[in-house]
């Protein structure tokens, strides 16, 4: 088996990583990763199991094996294989594992593969969050509003603060642009050439817009989206100084 085609996508090369599917969603994780281990361990070393808790991950689970000889091989005989009463389904994943990248790479590979991974997961949740917000605006003679949960419900139920007015796309899953707008910024930091030291260090900087009447927020601009969200990636979360105010940086909305 030389490439695996998922519908009219271009086929997929081999890797060290299998992707499961059809796995029965009641079983534990720990007690599911144990099974596939047992199973997938006599097709070659299996490096890592994932598998996640979230209702979008249930039923899917990714093994990373230390070579391709391996994962061609468990594909080649267990796929339809069954488990716990569902016959599991088999391909290589779309993409390489974080485990193969660090053993394989050295480690400035290893965290700019992991910042276009992060990058690629952040640009789907919103093109989701969009989807999902454009879903609920429904013409008058349809199904009322309050039928179905809005997204800022849905955020408050999982434990976030959606930051984007109701109707809206949450600042956190804004679609990339080369525009940053960083707020929570700390005293002392408040200022052009504070920001600049801290955010000229990314490729494709150009500036940084103080706001003279908020001294706790800014916007950077970058050359283009994907230097904006490399920047993103690296800053979201940081802590200046002796503070432990950290940082928040998300992209300007359109």
């Amino acid at each position: 088996m030389d490439t695996v085609m998922t519908g009219a996508e271009a086929p997929i090369a081999p890797n060290h990583t299998v992707y499961v599917s059809n796995l029965e969603e009641s079983i534990k994780i720990p007690d599911l990763v144990t099974g596939l281990e047992e199973i997938f361990s006599d097709y070659g070393n299996v490096v890592e199991i994932v598998a996640k808790r979230s209702i979008r991950r249930k039923g899917q689970a990714f093994v990373v094996y230390d070579s391709v000889n391996s994962a061609t091989t468990a594909i080649e005989e267990i796929d339809g294989f069954p488990f716990n009463g569902k016959e599991m389904k088999l391909a290589y994943a779309k993409t390489r594992s974080d485990a193969t990248v660090k053993r394989e790479e050295d480690p400035e590979a290893f965290e700019k593969h992991k910042r276009a991974r992060l990058a690629a997961k952040e640009h789907k949740q919103a093109q989701e969050a969009a989807a999902t917000v454009t879903s609920k605006k429904r013409p008058a003679d349809e199904e009322p509003e309050t039928a179905k949960p809005t997204l800022t419900k849905k955020l408050k139920g999982a434990g976030l603060k959606p930051t984007g007015a109701p109707g809206q796309v949450p600042d956190e899953y804004l679609p990339p642009n080369k525009i940053l707008i960083v707020r929570d910024i700390a005293e002392g930091f408040d200022n052009q050439l504070a920001l600049t030291n801290i955010f000229d260090k990314f490729k494709g900087f150009r500036e940084v817009r103080t706001v003279p009447t908020r001294s706790d927020i800014a916007f950077v601009e970058y050359e283009s989206d994907a230097a904006a969200i490399e920047a993103k990636s690296q800053t979201n979360g940081m802590a200046l100084g002796d503070t432990e105010k950290a940082l928040r940086v998300t992209f300007q909305r359109a």
